[in-house]
């Protein structure tokens, strides 16, 4: 069979460290078993909180890499420009409370310069890249996987020049609805109308919309009712079981008499841990001392780290490690800590955990896809995100559980094992070659109800 040649663009890739890397990564690692030929065009400055050098080493020497520059700012850079927009504290209850002070001329000048996001600098140098690539390596796919949302912006440039190529966006994250409210560099109208014009031309001239969730997917689709229905598919995130160990036997009590329980990922907008906290510093003193509680990874504001620093001794932060290191700590743990505010997107480290086999404490909102997949995976409790009484009775369980976690923890794994990457890449492959073997505009054969999502969603 004659190799279907893909290109998949990326804003971030190894030795770029961070979850939002893995999607991609992971492709390039296991798609060639999958009859594809698949070049990468990356940003060789890509901003980012930290690298990893391991999941480099992983990508088969047979995937070609191409790395342009982009004119963006380094990380901790554009991180003062998003406080200085933003705020400290916008997003609490009490801010939104007040009216909204006009803002500053530099505000509304920064909030306005690069649309639909800073990495938008990039777009002249991938655009040229992609074109080029697409006639020298003879590419009969493009992937485009976001955010940085931006990068939609290419599916109108490639169409121009090449109108029968089929273009595939890959949104690992819900943008108009949640995460442009959320974690976005700039809210203001004219971003959100900025936005909203990127999406809809971009989806539009696509040949196939990917989501990761399929409360995101129906969002995604909901806003293009004149496109056909399969234009959407959705395959889900994973984790990679090569990374994993999962204990074949249960933790046993620690001498000490600690629970351990370990949060892994970025500390930001939509995962800020105030309402955690409240609920943690109202047990009981006797059960707060049985817990130590450890953050992997980044914290985005110094607000957030004051607020896990209420904790005390009970807390530990350890900040960005690299992948292995990070998936390490979870045979190490009682527990796996999960915040999330969001209702449509399913956090990427929520598929690492389950693919660790360690409980999960997770404060979500009612609502959400992480709640439903919880339920229906059997790997955890929660409780709202919101829900101080809900979070605080959350701890008390788990302190009173002890050595009946076993019985009581009983997972679906072969459910989960379905969320296994190297699985998901052989559904990803099936659906690009499909795409790829019907005439631009055509229907796309694979459906999104032969993935597991979907009985998620009516669970």
């Amino acid at each position: 069979m004659t190799p279907l040649n893909v290109l998949l663009v990326t804003y971030s890739f190894p030795p770029v460290g961070g979850v939002g890397v893995l999607r991609a990564a992971s492709l390039a690692r296991y798609l060639r078993a999958e009859g594809i030929r698949l070049d990468v065009l990356t940003a060789r400055n890509a901003s980012s909180v930290g690298t990893d050098t391991t999941l480099l080493a992983e990508i088969p020497a047979s995937v070609t890499i191409h790395r342009t520059l982009a004119l963006d700012l380094p990380f901790a850079i554009k991180k003062a420009i998003k406080k200085l927009i933003v705020g400290g504290k916008a997003g609490d209850k009490a801010t939104a409370a007040k009216p909204a002070a006009k803002p500053s001329f530099l505000k509304r000048m920064l909030q306005d310069i690069l649309l639909p996001d800073p990495q938008v600098t990039w777009l002249p140098a991938l655009s040229r890249a992609a074109r080029r690539l697409v006639k020298k390596r003879n590419i009969d796919l493009v992937l485009i996987t976001v955010p940085p949302f931006s990068s939609v912006l290419l599916v109108e440039k490639l169409r121009k020049e090449f109108p029968l190529l089929p273009i595939v966006i890959d949104f690992r994250d819900e943008w108009l609805s949640t995460t442009i409210g959320l974690v976005s560099f700039s809210r203001s109208d004219r971003a959100m109308a900025v936005a909203r014009r990127a999406e809809s031309a971009a989806v539009t001239q696509a040949t196939a919309v990917v989501a990761v969730t399929e409360a995101a997917r129906l969002e995604i689709r909901g806003r293009y009712p004149q496109e056909r229905d399969n234009k959407f598919q959705l395959i889900p995130n994973g984790f990679d079981a090569t990374r994993i160990r999962r204990s074949a036997t249960p933790r046993q009590p620690r001498a000490d008499g600690k629970i351990v329980v370990t949060y892994i990922g970025s500390v930001y907008r939509s995962t800020e841990p105030a309402t955690f906290v409240q609920a943690v510093q109202s047990l009981p003193e006797a059960v707060k001392s049985r817990f130590k509680i450890r953050f992997i990874g980044y914290i985005e504001e110094p607000r957030f780290r004051e607020i896990l620093m209420q904790l005390g001794d009970m807390v530990e932060l350890n900040g960005f490690l690299p992948q292995h290191e990070a998936l390490a700590a979870i045979d190490e743990t009682d527990y796996l800590l999960l915040i999330t505010h969001d209702t449509l997107n399913v956090p990427a480290k929520f598929y690492d955990y389950i693919g660790g086999g360690r409980p999960i404490l997770a404060t979500v909102h009612p609502d959400g896809d992480v709640r439903r997949m919880i339920e229906t995976l059997r790997a955890g409790w929660w409780a709202g995100s919101r829900d101080v009484a809900g979070i605080r009775q959350l701890f008390m369980d788990a302190a009173a559980r002890g050595t009946s976690l076993q019985a009581a923890f009983q997972p679906d794994f072969g459910s989960i094992a379905q969320y296994e990457r190297k699985v998901l890449a052989t559904r990803y492959a099936r659906l690009l070659h499909s795409i790829a073997a019907q005439p631009h505009g055509s229907e796309v054969e694979v459906q999104a109800s032969a993935l597991p999502e979907r009985s998620v969603r009516n669970a």
